[in-house]
């Protein structure tokens, strides 16, 4: 045990981060010839062991960095380095702990798939730039690994490239995302010109340059620079511009539901537990620089967008559509757990989040699973991720039914899971920071409890439609189903998704089922202290209020979906909300894409018939006067000199016709100059 303590965390950190990039540069040269996996599967296991290594040996002890001369502009020097805390290493070792069952998983799921060269090497790649994103010591190295991060989504997104969808889909992950690294662009600019560094130990660190920022008289003063006091807070707000955009946060949430065009194994890592979790990753790393008006309006967009995705995760009907929907929303209380000042709650809420989403995703690909080679089996067409396609399928699918029940059980919240403490974690401490602010600021915690027994109701739906009642296709199958039975999940899928299970549960997180500050995780992440008080009867009164809406939800559900007492029409209003979004990705296309056509159509009408026109005129007019100084030229200037030309050439031609020596031509000359005199004389 003291040789594996004492092994260098910088080693294993590196190992963790260099592993995946490894067997990205194997599978990118060996391409087709090599579909099996393995070696992303060994790295992914190699990045796990050596990232439970560099968590064991860092939490709770100090800091450790390292730094390497990197490039120099001016006076200015830029360093590459690692930093160790107990924030980097909680997610090196969470990103490889989540995306090792998705590597066993895939292997079964992914069987067959023409491409599966290119998935092994897409999502070694999007590993490597995740574990890198954390452990950077420096903004501007994060910003890289942020986009690699970006670039490796783009590739898993449109996987299925030949489909029109996956197309679209990776197109709009990739333009959304642009606006919120621009954002992070923004706000690197502006750290750098306050602080002259992008170094996070430099402005984080113990008695770092942000600690010693100060506010006087309306300017944000540090020991390097001042700017106006306005800076401190649109510096905040545009690294906050990048969370909204990598984690999916109203009104830039539009892209993760097309998202799922990509492998469901794809959507259980990256848009459920490690991408759309890097914003809020950034956001706790940065969490000093923003103000007390940035941190509201965190929590208030962090709300809204909770409060949003949850109500278009009711109206639903893709089983992976309603998950997304669910991330968003589970996203948004993170969100607000950031702005209420509890960043470490909403570590919490994204640590449990990253598993039992994880698996709601892969129980939802075990479900499509079976369902696409029922499609194939049985030659009918239907969409196998429509809820309206399946029905009673616990009978055929028991584990995967009891699995998935679990995940959804944390999901909303439900008491012994881990989904309880962290939820309630961020639930009860928005109650009473709502209560240390003023009455108006209780929206949000009761905006978050509503949404929370929304939760719990729209996964329990799911779980109803899918697993209970009648399976909706035994009639058109008849005995087709004989040919082809629904079963479970192969034990290469189910293995994975059990060990993802276990980590649904209360004790790997605390061993206190109902109080979340028993919870290691919480206690390594601990602030100093809260800008409020406590308030032990929000400890009682919340989860109860949880615990009872989420039974009552559970039980109209059931009457709902499985007794068939459902009292809407499909036409109903609300429901036609929920199912298209809000019509937000219809309002984009009017005012975005539309618009932005529009633009362009008026600009080339401008152009041809303004801009040419004008251009046309001006060359017309220069053509003209052109002619015509050609013309002036020609028969004026020319013409001038030409007649004096010929003038003087017809008069020395007379003169010289007069000297030719004949006495006679003499004579007629003198005789006419003296004619010419006389009649001078006479009429002159």
């Amino acid at each position: 045990m003291d040789q594996v303590v004492h092994i260098s965390p910088l080693l294993t950190a590196l190992i963790t981060v260099v592993s995946p990039l490894a067997a990205f540069l194997y599978q990118s040269l060996l391409g087709k010839r090599d579909q099996s996996g393995i070696i992303s599967l060994l790295a992914i296991t190699l990045s796990f062991i050596a990232g439970g290594l560099t968590w064991f040996t860092i939490w709770n002890n100090a800091p450790v960095t390292v730094q390497a001369d990197w490039f120099t502009i001016g006076e200015t020097s830029f360093k590459v380095g690692i930093l160790l805390n107990n924030l980097s290493t909680l997610m090196l070792f969470l990103v490889p702990t989540v995306a090792l069952p998705v590597h066993i998983y895939s292997r079964a799921y992914m069987k067959g798939d023409p491409g599966i060269h290119r998935y092994w090497m897409y999502l070694s790649l999007f590993c490597f730039a995740m574990l890198g994103l954390v452990i950077m010591d420096s903004l501007l190295l994060m910003y890289v690994f942020w986009e690699l991060v970006g670039f490796a989504s783009y590739l898993l997104i449109g996987f299925w490239f030949t489909r029109e969808t996956a197309v679209q889909a990776n197109k709009k992950a990739f333009l959304v995302n642009r606006i919120g690294d621009l954002g992070f662009l923004m706000g690197l600019a502006i750290v750098f010109t306050q602080f002259k560094t992008l170094n996070l130990v430099d402005l984080l660190g113990d008695n770092g340059l942000i600690y010693q920022s100060t506010i006087v008289d309306g300017l944000w003063v540090s020991p390097v620079n001042s700017l106006p006091q306005i800076w401190f807070t649109l510096g905040g707000l545009a690294f906050f511009l990048a969370a909204m955009a990598k984690s999916a946060q109203f009104p830039l949430h539009v892209w993760l539901p097309d998202a799922m065009e990509g492998p469901t194994s794809v959507s259980s890592l990256i848009h459920a537990a490690t991408m759309v979790a890097a914003g809020v990753f950034l956001l706790a790393t940065v969490f000093p620089l923003f103000s007390e008006s940035a941190l509201l309006f965190i929590a208030i967009i962090g709300t809204i967008t909770a409060a949003s995705a949850a109500y278009f995760a009711l109206g639903q009907y893709d089983i992976k559509r309603i998950l997304a929907f669910s991330t968003i929303s589970q996203l948004g209380f993170m969100m607000v757990g950031i702005g209420i000042g509890t960043w470490d709650a909403a570590l919490f809420h994204l640590t449990t989040h990253a598993f039992f989403k994880c698996l709601l995703f892969l129980s939802a690909g075990a479900v499509i699973h079976e369902m696409a080679h029922l499609k194939t089996h049985s030659h009918l067409d239907f969409d196998p991720q429509d809820l309206r396609n399946m029905g009673g399928l616990r009978q055929y699918m028991p584990n995967t039914f009891l699995l998935m029940s679990i995940a959804s059980l944390a999901l909303a919240g439900f008491p012994l899971t881990s989904g309880y403490l962290s939820k309630d974690s961020i639930i009860i401490s928005s109650f009473e920071w709502a209560l240390s602010k003023g009455s108006v600021y209780l929206l949000i915690p009761i905006s978050l409890i509503i949404v929370s027994i929304l939760t719990a109701f729209y996964i329990g739906r799911l779980l109803f439609k899918a697993f209970f009642g009648k399976f909706r296709l035994l009639d058109q199958l008849q005995d087709k189903l004989h040919g082809h039975p629904l079963h479970d999940a192969p034990k290469t899928m189910l293995f994975p998704m059990f060990i993802l299970g276990v980590f649904c549960l209360f004790p790997l997180f605390s061993f206190n089922p109902f109080s979340y500050h028993d919870s290691w995780l919480m206690d390594g992440l601990l602030l100093d202290e809260y800008i409020f008080a406590p308030s032990h009867l929000a400890h009682l009164i919340i989860p109860a209020i949880l615990l009872i809406g989420s039974i009552i939800g559970w039980i109209i559900g059931w009457k709902w979906y499985v007794q068939n007492r459902y009292p809407f029409k499909s036409a109903n209003p609300a429901l036609k909300v929920s199912l298209n979004q809000g019509y937000i990705n219809q309002f984009y296309d009017v005012v975005f894409v539309k618009g932005t056509l529009k633009l362009a159509q008026f600009c080339y009408w401008f152009d041809q018939h303004v801009v040419d026109a004008f251009v046309s005129l001006i060359q017309s007019i220069v053509l003209s006067l052109s002619r015509l100084s050609v013309w002036i030229d020609k028969y004026i200037i020319d013409g001038l000199v030409n007649t004096v030309a010929s003038v003087t050439y017809w008069t020395g031609h007379q003169v010289r016709l007069v000297q030719n020596g004949k006495i006679q031509t003499a004579l007629y000359s003198v005789f006419l100059i003296v004619l010419l005199g006389l009649i001078y004389l006479l009429f002159f």
